[in-house]
């Protein structure tokens, strides 16, 4: 059997990867995929008190371990099972749970620094980068916050004034050039996504 298809798909925090994604596997059918989220390999900080992990640049590409995501991605494309890390937002660390994941026929990685790391681009068979302007993904991004993660308001505008901002116009936003194809969240996208799932569909008629 040829290896999974891999997907990645990058853009600015609250871009609205998740749905974009949500909407190509509801158009191509698609049910035997793995979705990880490139947020769950942030880097532990058990060892640091809550009020330093605040402090934490969580926009900057160091804060991922992504050498085990590297290492968990050629896993599954050698169709090997994997234990993959689980991060608490609340905590601001990863948690003691583990997700045990067995190997499917497509890989989806989303996240937004996803296509910054050369070596996991190199993996990928399409990518993605999903658009949508600076105010409405801040206003996303501050009522997801404040309803999921149990943070100020305070905190919030801090974090997006001191690095939130800047680093995604100094490292997420530039990774779009990388991408095969750029979706705009702003307006309607029907094209884009047919098109994606036009090219997943003749990927997969080809690994039969």
């Amino acid at each position: 059997m040829d290896k999974p298809l891999v997907i990645l798909v990058a853009g600015g925090s609250a871009s609205g990867k998740s749905t974009v994604v949500k909407e190509i596997l509801d158009k191509a059918g698609l049910e035997d995929v793995i979705i990880i989220n490139h947020d769950d390999y942030y880097l532990d900080q058990g060892h640091l008190s809550l009020e330093d992990r605040y402090l934490t640049n969580y926009d900057h590409p160091s804060s991922l371990d992504n050498e085990l995501l590297y290492q968990h991605l050629t896993k599954l494309i050698n169709f090997e099972p994997i234990d993959k890390p689980v991060y608490d937002f609340v905590k601001l660390t990863r948690s003691h749970e583990i997700e045990h994941i067995e190997p499917k026929r497509i890989i989806i990685v989303e996240g937004i620094l996803i296509l910054e790391n050369s070596k996991i681009r190199e993996l990928s068979d399409i990518s993605l980068y999903v658009e949508l302007d600076d105010d409405t993904r801040f206003i996303r991004r501050m009522l997801r916050d404040l309803k999921e993660r149990g943070r100020s308001l305070e905190n919030i505008i801090s974090q997006y004034q001191k690095t939130v901002k800047p680093m995604f116009h100094k490292y997420i936003k530039p990774t779009k050039r990388y991408a095969d194809v750029l979706i705009p969240n702003d307006t309607k996208h029907n094209i884009a996504v047919d098109l994606i799932v036009t090219k997943i569909k003749q990927n997969l008629g080809d690994r039969k």
